[in-house]
């Protein structure tokens, strides 16, 4: 839960969401309408971010709708949207219709360079979906493009910004997502935040993507979170498996003994929000829960939650059907730690699946 004077954390509808990274040229999958998010009620000046002005790359989609109401819940006084298109900017106007707080940036370079004017910090989420479509060459550039293009125009704007650090303002805070995918994949080695850049597709695409949140700096602060597999109902890995299990057709993508790093939602959140909040944080985190598992363990945790079997895995062939090269990000994983995350004093709200599993589904 938000720290501060906060109220009751309430379940309410939410209109459509979407994740649109690349200046208006790749969309995520969105979470259906009517999907529940989460509102924390804050006393009006309340929380870590009170008064501050952040704006959010990724708005409208899985993990960027839920950061904007953690913003809000933690009293950021104005939170600007930097749309990758006018799709997105008329979802983002539509779901945070009546909060004064929530400007909505005109799309494209010289709109997301006005929405930043100012800004105490930004938090940029975009890049187009890495397990949804199949891996052609083209996709595969816009995986790419679609995050270290989104991420230079970031950086451009707020090395521009004409208001100078002084005069007892802080410098200004990019928080830049990452992946898993730095590390490449493994069954056997565990891996951390000191721990080197592998050397497949994605593996290159994060380092070009964290290269291009650092060349903010001096100018700014700059915090990268490598995402882990994030959880909540609605949406993500857990919102594809869990229609299966509910109609008890549930089992594991592949063998099952892939390493599932994961993290919920909420944590990521809270993560973010103390990024911006906290000064000591600088450089790489993993927002990643302290036991990653793997994949048949999540399985068992979530059909023993919902009283359903786990019996009926997804053969890998399927999977490498549908997505091609792609196939991999399901069907291989690694076990990463959040090293300096827990050294930098974060406490996880869920450090474990099955009190994460609980909490959404239960």
């Amino acid at each position: 839960m938000a720290s501060g004077r906060c109220g009751v954390v309430q379940r309410v509808q939410g209109s459509r969401g979407g994740f649109e990274g690349g200046l208006g040229r790749a969309r995520a999958g969105r979470a259906g309408s009517g999907c529940a998010r989460t509102v924390v009620r804050c006393a009006s000046g309340a929380g870590r971010l009170a008064g501050r002005s952040v704006a959010v790359t990724g708005a409208t989609g899985f993990v960027g709708g839920a950061v904007v109401d953690g913003l809000l819940a933690e009293g950021a006084g104005r939170v600007t949207v930097l749309p990758s298109g006018a799709q997105a900017a008329s979802r983002a106007s539509e779901r945070w219709a009546g909060r004064p707080e929530v400007t909505v940036a005109g799309p494209g370079a010289d709109g997301w360079a006005a929405g930043l004017e100012g800004c105490d910090g930004c938090v940029n989420l975009a890049g187009a979906p890495i397990a949804e479509s199949r891996w052609s060459d083209s996709y595969k550039a816009l995986i790419r493009s679609s995050r270290v293009e989104a991420t230079r125009t970031v950086v451009g704007a707020m090395k521009a910004q004409r208001a100078p650090v002084g005069g007892g303002r802080k410098k200004p805070v990019l928080v830049s997502a990452s992946a898993l995918g730095a590390y490449g994949t493994s069954e056997s080695a565990t891996f951390d935040e000191r721990s080197n850049f592998g050397e497949d597709f994605l593996a290159g695409v994060c380092r070009d993507w964290e290269a291009e949140a650092m060349k903010a700096e001096p100018e700014a602060r700059v915090v990268v979170l490598r995402l882990g597999i994030v959880l909540e109902g609605e949406g993500g890995a857990l919102g594809k498996m869990l229609p299966a299990f509910r109609f008890f057709l549930g089992g594991p993508l592949g063998d099952g003994k892939q390493w599932f790093t994961w993290i919920h939602r909420k944590d990521v959140v809270r993560l973010v929000v103390q990024a911006l909040a906290d000064d000591k944080y600088r450089g790489v985190y993993n927002a990643t829960a302290p036991e990653p598992v793997r994949m048949g363990e999540v399985c068992d945790a979530l059909g023993g939650i919902l009283s359903r079997p786990n019996w009926a895995p997804v053969p890998p062939f399927v999977l490498t059907m549908l997505l091609g090269d792609g196939a991999k990000v399901v069907l291989e994983g690694q076990r990463v730690l959040p090293t300096r995350t827990l050294e930098a004093g974060f406490k996880f709200d869920f450090p474990d699946v099955k009190s994460a599993l609980r909490d959404i589904v239960a």
